[in-house]
């Protein structure tokens, strides 16, 4: 008997991405990961330096895990995934930004 797969089934198979999608995320994370360790093990630039590259390391590993492992613009609707990750990391910001604000410029604590 042969068996027949319908177009939902492999639909639903293919959003999980290709081996070769998973290789290249793992790459480029080690990548990711290796390159602020290097910097500051061999102590090779300043505090700030140091902090910048940790910093847009960071940045970068953040948007490989979300586009190789989490697949944020695969689905049924990946406009909507990535408006709402836009939303979160606003609200985030303005959160973290505004505490900031707050402890850095609050005159009554000085």
């Amino acid at each position: 008997m042969a068996q027949h797969h319908t177009g939902a089934e492999s639909h639903g198979h293919e959003d999980h991405g290709s081996v070769k999608s998973y290789v290249i995320g793992f790459i480029l994370s080690i990548v990711l990961t290796i390159i602020p360790l290097v910097v500051v093990l061999n102590d090779m630039m300043g505090r700030t330096g140091t902090m910048v590259i940790i910093l847009i390391t960071a940045v970068l590993q953040f948007v490989v895990q979300l586009f190789f492992f989490m697949h944020i613009r695969e689905g049924k609707g990946p406009r909507w995934n990535v408006m709402t990750l836009i939303l979160g990391i606003v609200i985030l910001l303005t959160i973290v930004g505004g505490s900031i604000w707050i402890m850095t410029y609050n005159a009554v604590a000085h």
